[in-house]
């Protein structure tokens, strides 16, 4: 279903009155309604394409769902100086660099390793 919303994310629930609602996760100001979840996905799809043409007509980008963007690996942080010190000096502790030190950290917190 992510290619066909060009890699969003689609979130889908039930309303309080009993409609089906889509949207896309990372852009959850778009979304649409429907009575049953089908009908709700193809409106999604419909206002996509909407969304789509405006940015065409207006020559501004489209926006890209996360998984299409190319990412570089590198972002900075700041952080407070004991912070700083504190995860230096468990690096040099644990004989690694700081660097592979945080990463570690993030990859665990995000769940990825």
């Amino acid at each position: 279903m992510s290619e066909r919303y060009d890699g969003f994310t689609v979130g889908l629930f039930r309303d309080e009155a009993g409609d089906w609602v889509a949207y896309f996760n990372e852009l959850p100001e778009i979304s649409a309604f429907g009575p049953s979840p089908e009908a709700a996905l193809a409106e999604l799809g419909a206002a996509w394409e909407a969304v789509k043409q405006v940015h065409r007509e207006e020559g501004t980008p489209i926006p890209l769902a996360p998984a299409k963007k190319q990412y570089s690996g590198q972002f900075n942080v700041r952080i407070g100086k004991h912070l700083h010190r504190a995860l230096a000096i468990e690096a040099a502790q644990a004989g690694i660099t700081l660097n592979a030190l945080v990463a570690q950290k993030l990859s665990k917190g995000a769940g990825i390793y």
